[in-house]
C-alpha cells in the first residue's frame, strides 16, 4: 500500500473560511513515473477483477437470476458511489488543509483531526481501524485462497488417483508451499510471479467462459429470486468479489493527471462499469448453466474427466499460489511498520521470517477449521469488504462534511444514513448468516 506517514503537525484547524481554493494538491505531487489515466484504469480493473469472478456464480445462486442481476448492480452503484466519497474525501482534505497526498488510512486520520472537536481525540484510532482492517481483510483473503487451492486439487488429484483424501490434508500440503512462497519481502521479486499469475487468470477466465458458453442454458433449473435467509450471502458474496477498496487510493494518488480519476467517464466509473459487466455475465451463465450444483469457484464446477478442463483447475490453483506473495506483501508492510522499530536491529530478519511463518500458520488453522469454499467467502465480504469498501466512506464523508456541508434540507446526510445502513446489513445479517452456513458443517 502506498500510505505517506503524515505527522502530526501537518493537520492544523484552518477557519472555515479560510482561503484554500488557491491551493491545488495535484500540482503539488511529486510522483516518480507517474501512471497516466489508461495505466490507472488497467490498475483498476485488475484490482478487483480477479478470482472473485469466478465466485459470482454461487453469488446469483444464493440470489437467483433476477434478483442476481438487479443484486449486482445495486453493490456496483453503491461500490461505485462510495468510491467517490473516498477519493472525493481524501481530495477535499488535500486541498483544505494544503496537503499534496494523502492514503487510505491518512485521510481517516486527517477527516478525524480536523472533524467535530468531540471526535479529535479519534484520529489516531481511526487511522489504527483502517491498517487493521485491511490486515483483517488480507489475511482472511489468503485463507480464503488457501481453501480454494486445496479444493482445487483435491477434486483433480482424487479423481486422478481414485483416492478420498479429505481437503484438511490438501490443507497442509498446500500451506508448506504458501510458507516459503509468503518468505518473499522485496516487490521486485513478486512481479514476475504476479504477471504470470495474471496471464494464467486472464487464461482460466477465457476456457471457463467456453464451458460455461459450451452447454446449453435451461433457466428452469434455477431460482429466479432467493429466499430471504440467502440474501445476505448474495450480498457478501458480491461485494466481495467486485470491491477493491484497498488499491483505489494508491492508484489515485500515483495518476499524472488525478482530475481524470472522478469526471463522469473517468477511470474509476469506466473500471466499474467493466467489471460489473463482466461479473454479471459470469455470474448469470455460470449459474444458468449448473444451476443448484453450482460451487464456491465455478472452476470447481467443470468436469473432471476432460484435460482441457482438468489443466484449467490446475492453472487456476498455481496462479492462486504466485499472487500469494503479493498479496501478503500489503499486510506484512503494515504490519512491520506498527512493530518493526520495536526489534532490535540484529534480530530483525529472524523476526520477519517467524512472523510470517507464524500468520500462516494461524491462516492455516483456520482454513482446517473451515475447509469449504462456499460459507468463507460470504464471511470475509461480510465482516471485512462492506466494512472497508461501504461504511467507511461514508462515514468519513460524513465527517468531513459535518455539521452544515449536507446540501438541502440535508440531504446527503439522509442519503450517507440510508447506505450505511445497507453496509451495516451486510456486516451484520451477513456475517451472522455466514457464521451459521460455518457452524452446520459440523452438525
Amino acid at each position: 500500500m502506498d500510505n505517506m506517514n503524515i505527522s502530526q503537525e501537518r493537520f492544523h484547524f484552518a477557519p472555515a473560511n479560510a482561503e484554500h481554493d488557491e491551493y491545488n494538491p495535484f500540482e503539488k505531487r511529486q510522483i516518480h513515473k507517474a501512471n497516466s489515466s489508461t495505466g490507472t484504469l488497467i490498475h483498476m480493473v485488475k484490482g478487483s477483477l480477479g478470482t472473485g469472478i469466478l465466485a459470482m456464480p454461487f453469488a446469483f445462486k444464493n440470489g437467483g437470476l433476477v434478483f442476481g442481476i438487479l443484486g449486482t448492480l445495486l453493490v456496483a452503484l453503491i461500490y461505485a458511489h462510495c468510491v467517490h466519497l473516498l477519493v472525493g474525501t481524501s481530495q477535499k482534505s488535500c486541498k483544505r488543509h494544503k496537503i499534496p497526498v494523502l492514503g487510505f488510512a491518512e485521510t481517516a486520520e486527517n477527516v478525524f483531526a480536523n472533524g467535530p472537536i468531540g471526535i479529535r481525540k479519534f484520529a489516531g484510532l481511526a487511522k489504527a481501524y483502517i491498517d487493521y482492517m485491511l490486515l483483517v481483510i488480507s489475511y482472511f483473503s489468503v485463507c480464503v485462497y488457501l481453501v480454494f487451492v486445496s479444493t482445487t486439487l483435491r477434486d483433480v488429484i482424487n479423481y486422478e488417483l481414485e483416492i478420498n483424501w479429505d481437503t484438511r490434508i490438501y490443507i497442509l500440503l498446500t500451506t508448506c508451499v504458501v510458507a516459503v512462497i509468503t518468505q518473499v519481502r522485496e516487490l521486485k521479486y513478486l512481479v514476475p510471479f504476479s504477471l504470470l499469475a495474471n496471464t494464467s487468470i486472464i487464461v482460466v477466465f477465457i476456457i471457463t467462459l467456453f464451458y460455461i458458453f459450451k452447454e446449453p442454458v435451461y433457466l428452469s433449473n434455477c431460482n429466479l429470486w432467493p429466499e430471504l435467509s440467502n440474501i445476505p450471502s448474495f450480498f457478501g458474496t458480491a461485494v466481495y468479489a467486485i470491491e477493491g477498496i484497498g488499491i483505489v487510493l494508491p492508484v489515485e494518488n500515483k495518476m499524472k493527471h488525478p482530475q481524470h480519476f472522478l469526471q463522469p467517464f473517468g477511470v474509476a466509473n469506466v473500471a466499474i462499469c467493466f467489471i460489473t459487466i463482466m461479473y454479471t455475465i459470469v455470474g448469470f451463465f455460470g449459474y444458468a448453466t449448473y444451476g443448484q450444483e453450482t460451487k464456491g469457484s465455478v472452476t470447481l464446477n467443470l468436469p473432471n474427466d476432460e484435460l482441457l478442463a482438468k489443466s484449467t483447475q490446475i492453472l487456476a490453483a498455481i496462479a492462486i499460489l504466485l499472487t500469494l506473495g503479493l498479496y501478503y506483501y500489503v499486510p506484512m508492510e503494515i504490519l512491520w511498520r506498527k512493530i518493526g522499530h520495536k526489534i532490535p536491529e540484529r534480530r530483525q530478519n529472524v523476526a520477519q521470517v517467524g512472523i510470517r511463518l507464524a500468520i500462516v500458520i494461524a491462516m492455516m488453522g483456520l482454513a482446517l477449521t473451515v475447509p469449504q469454499l462456499e460459507p468463507f467467502i460470504g464471511f470475509v465480504g461480510s465482516i471485512g469488504s462492506a466494512t472497508l469498501a461501504l461504511v467507511t466512506p461514508i462515514v468519513l464523508d460524513t465527517v468531513f462534511r459535518w455539521p452544515s456541508d449536507f446540501g438541502w434540507m440535508r440531504w446527503r446526510l439522509l442519503k450517507n444514513i440510508v447506505l450505511g445502513g445497507f453496509g451495516l446489513f451486510i456486516l451484520g445479517v451477513g456475517t451472522y448468516f455466514s457464521l451459521l452456513d460455518i457452524i452446520a458443517i459440523y452438525q
